[in-house]
């Protein structure tokens, strides 16, 4: 009896943290994603507009302020938004695409087949993803927003492709998957109305994970002149222009890398708040 009544406390206190951590995360994301979209009908200036005085500090012409150029930061800001969440919605896309497939193949094959899809998979997240987008970059020989999306589509798949591996084959060790086979149901319509609907909720939270890290490297790309090319305002490329007058106008650095870390926060509290709502053993503990 003491027992059940110590655990109940315990599962609602994880319930309300989890629920906290949700709607925090959303609300982070959610300021970051209106403006990326607003920026595709309105921002205040254009962006390559000299509209100001160099360096100016925010004000209520400026609102983030200015550049060394005198262009002004928030628009780059709120374009920094939208480059952000084109590329994390393309790169896991493109990595979802190739990971899936290549997880379920996986989990069907022969178990040579498999052990070696399983070292394949091991081998490329042992190399971090960043590296495996500037090996991507530097093959195609070319900077731009569709090569960044490319390589770290490329450079997130075996994460995804691992993941989905893992819990094919769970799902597949269930009773009513062999009932499925025994009924006639072939390996398409269990794949379909099965395996997927089942995976789905875990692998869509490290999906979100995956998001997280692919705006990071964007960033990285884009502060190391792999990114977008100009005139795209990544924050990667106003953290690399900025670092020249970080002492002067502390702004044009800050306030990029502080919109970079709101959304990448936001993407891990999020998924950890799904992994907890998804997590069947949360009530129990």
């Amino acid at each position: 009896m003491s027992t059940v009544q110590t655990a109940r406390p315990m599962g609602k206190g994880r319930r309300s943290r989890g629920n906290a951590t949700y709607w925090l995360g959303l609300v982070l994301v959610g300021v970051i994603v209106l403006a990326g979209l607003v920026s595709f009908v309105w921002t205040p200036y254009a962006l390559s507009d000299m509209v100001g005085g160099r360096l100016e500090a925010p004000s209520l012409q400026h609102w983030a302020g200015t550049d060394r150029l005198g262009r002004d930061l928030f628009t780059q800001l709120m374009i920094g938004a939208r480059i952000a969440l084109i590329v994390g919605c393309g790169a896991v896309g493109i990595g979802a695409a190739i990971g899936v497939t290549t997880g379920l193949l996986a989990a069907f094959a022969t178990r040579f087949l498999d052990d070696a899809l399983a070292a394949v998979f091991d081998i490329l997240i042992a190399f971090p993803t960043l590296l495996i987008a500037m090996l991507v970059v530097a093959a195609r020989e070319e900077a731009s927003l569709g090569t960044a999306i490319l390589a770290l589509g490329i450079g997130l798949s075996p994460i995804v492709g691992r993941i989905t591996r893992i819990l094919t084959k769970q799902v597949l060790g269930q009773d009513y998957i062999t009932a499925a086979r025994v009924s006639g149901t072939s390996w398409g319509a269990i794949v379909f109305w099965h395996i997927l609907p089942n995976i789905a909720p875990f692998l869509g939270v490290n999906l979100a994970l995956q998001f997280g890290l692919a705006v990071m490297a964007e960033a990285s790309l884009s502060y190391l002149g792999l990114g977008a090319p100009p005139p795209n305002a990544s924050w990667g490329r106003m953290l690399q222009e900025a670092q020249g007058t970080v002492y002067t106008a502390p702004w044009g650095a800050f306030l990029p890398g502080l919109a970079l870390f709101a959304l990448v926060i936001g993407i891990n509290l999020l998924a950890d708040g799904l992994r907890d709502r998804f997590d069947p053993t949360k009530g129990a503990a």
